[in-house]
């Protein structure tokens, strides 16, 4: 079988390198080197058969490189991330270098005037000033080509953080019980658990139950994942890291996030099963129920900044940790946290994943589920974490900027170390994708510390508890930035000292945070007593 694989990709990489020699003629006689027929015809496929080459080569060595992986496993997980933050980041910069380049008309060309590949050839530094550079950046002056390309990086960002979640999930909730959690699969802590699982459930069969609604069936798991992804679009990593800068950015990822109750009820009535019903009408209740709050609680930075526009909220906060809008005031300060809550209970997590209700609604809407289709139910739920802890990151927590003001990075200058130092130490997507995963966490170390509580204390803590209390801080905070202009100057003196104390009282409960996490994973085992967990042998 593997003598097999290594012939195939041999055989395919030499049918890419003679279909590259073909093309290459039909591209320079027939088609008069056409930058797209040049690089569809000649570089693609010389890349397609060194791709294969590579694979071939893989196969052919792959226990030398399985020993090595192992050895270094965590290197080779630190690199891969560190490449995939460098490959967005040359992404970016390959656009703007498209767009700072003068015009000069390519006569003939298949998609109207635009830029030739001379002049993006010269616009070139020396040394990289080669042919196939040339014809690689040709195609991105095109919006449909780099919407096209950012739709797929999104897809990848998506899966990774969904595979990283859930193998993250295991690796809590094993802390949490004194147990270790994946070890085996990927030898650093079992890193490849996840991708190991995703393989399996691929290879699954995909059932559908007698008397089920086979159309409404299928299409329910695409349903859950498609509106979040879509969410992506108006989700801004950075100023200028988002795909598009809606006015009303909030508004739409709102409405995305919530078309998933109508998948999940989809999913329950059309599985023809009781208890798939019943998990489906509790999410029904309770998503459309936490939702209202969750509206208003976002409402109050809104109306405090004045805009819903994302990218101008993330702006507003970047003169440091004192001017988050989570300490604006006393009311955005607690929003935040009704916020929160209100999220858990949007995204079934627990205390409130009674929609799944396992201890006994089996698996609630997803019991009929296999294989793919139930993959997708995971992914969805995983991508809206990330989607909620990006609206809290944006709204409350300073968005992609550090707690350090962004004007100190023009000591660095303009340079592209200058830029990379800005983008670590002051404002950038490392800085807004550490604060979602730090929220998400959160969200994690919740589900395996608190109990599930009962669908009539999930309606309570709703209508009688978070509902009022949201209705009072928005009322509040509209009072605020009523008083809170020039024509009353000893409210905003007082407005100012009321903000650095809730500041400071953020800073200190920040810190005591971080202490409890840092004391419990230090002292995880003496804490157990002889519930500790050693190491499997080999792990």
């Amino acid at each position: 079988m593997r003598r097999r694989a290594i012939h195939l990709a041999l055989f395919g990489a030499v049918g890419a390198f003679i279909g590259a020699a073909i093309g290459a003629g039909l591209a320079i006689r027939a088609l008069d080197g056409h930058p797209a027929a040049m690089l569809i015809l000649i570089v693609l496929p010389i890349l397609a058969g060194g791709a294969l080459l590579g694979v071939a080569a893989a196969i052919r060595w792959a226990e030398v490189i399985g020993r090595l992986a192992a050895r270094f496993s965590g290197l080779v997980l630190l690199g891969a991330t560190v490449g995939f933050i460098v490959l967005a980041w040359m992404h970016a910069g390959l656009f703007r270098f498209v767009e700072s380049i003068p015009e000069a008309p390519s006569p003939g060309s298949w998609f109207g005037a635009g830029l030739s590949t001379d002049a993006i050839r010269e616009a070139l530094p020396g040394v990289v000033r080669w042919m196939p550079v040339a014809y690689f950046l040709w195609p991105l002056q095109f919006t449909v080509v780099r919407d096209l390309l950012i739709v797929i990086g999104f897809m990848i960002f998506v899966s990774i953080v969904a595979i990283y979640c859930i193998w993250w999930e295991r690796k809590v909730s094993g802390h949490i019980q004194s147990r270790l959690g994946p070890m085996r699969t990927g030898m650093w802590h079992g890193w490849a658990q996840s991708p190991a699982d995703g393989l399996k459930l691929l290879g699954k069969e995909d059932l559908i139950p007698d008397g089920a609604d086979r159309p409404l069936f299928r299409l329910a798991p695409y349903l859950a994942l498609a509106p979040v992804f879509a969410a992506f679009m108006a989700l801004p990593f950075g100023t200028w890291w988002v795909f598009r800068d809606f006015d009303v950015g909030l508004l739409f990822i709102l409405a995305m996030v919530g078309i998933e109750v109508v998948a999940v009820i989809l999913a329950g009535w059309a599985s023809n099963n009781k208890w798939s019903v019943f998990g489906a009408m509790r999410e029904a209740c309770q998503m459309v129920s936490y939702e209202i709050p969750m509206g208003m609680s976002l409402l109050i930075p809104v109306m405090t900044a004045g805009t819903m526009q994302l990218t101008k909220l993330g702006e507003m906060q970047s003169h440091g940790w004192f001017s988050w809008l989570a300490f604006a005031n006393p009311f955005c300060f607690v929003s935040m946290f009704t916020y929160f809550v209100a999220s858990l209970a949007s995204l079934k997590r627990a205390p409130f994943d009674l929609p799944e209700g396992e201890s006994e609604l089996v698996a609630g809407f997803m019991t009929e589920y296999s294989g793919f289709r139930w993959c997708v139910f995971f992914f969805a739920e995983y991508t809206s974490m990330f989607v909620v802890a990006g609206l809290m990151t944006i709204l409350f927590l300073g968005a992609w900027n550090s707690p350090l003001p962004s004007s100190w990075g023009v000591w660095f200058g303009d340079g592209l170390i200058g830029s990379a130092i800005r983008g670590v130490l002051f404002s950038g997507p490392l800085w807004f994708v550490g604060k979602c995963v730090w929220m998400i966490y959160v969200q994690m170390w919740l589900r395996w510390t608190l109990p599930r509580i009962r669908i009539d204390q999930v309606m309570y803590a709703c209508v009688q508890v978070l509902l009022p209390l949201t209705m009072v801080l928005l009322l509040g905070n509209a009072l605020w930035e009523l008083y809170n202009v020039p024509a009353y100057p000893w409210f905003e003196r007082v407005a100012d000292l009321v903000g650095i104390v809730v500041a400071l009282v953020g800073a200190f409960l920040t810190l005591g945070f971080l202490v409890i996490v840092l004391y419990g994973r230090r002292n995880r085992w003496t804490l157990v007593g002889e519930l500790a967990v050693d190491h499997l042998p080999g792990a």
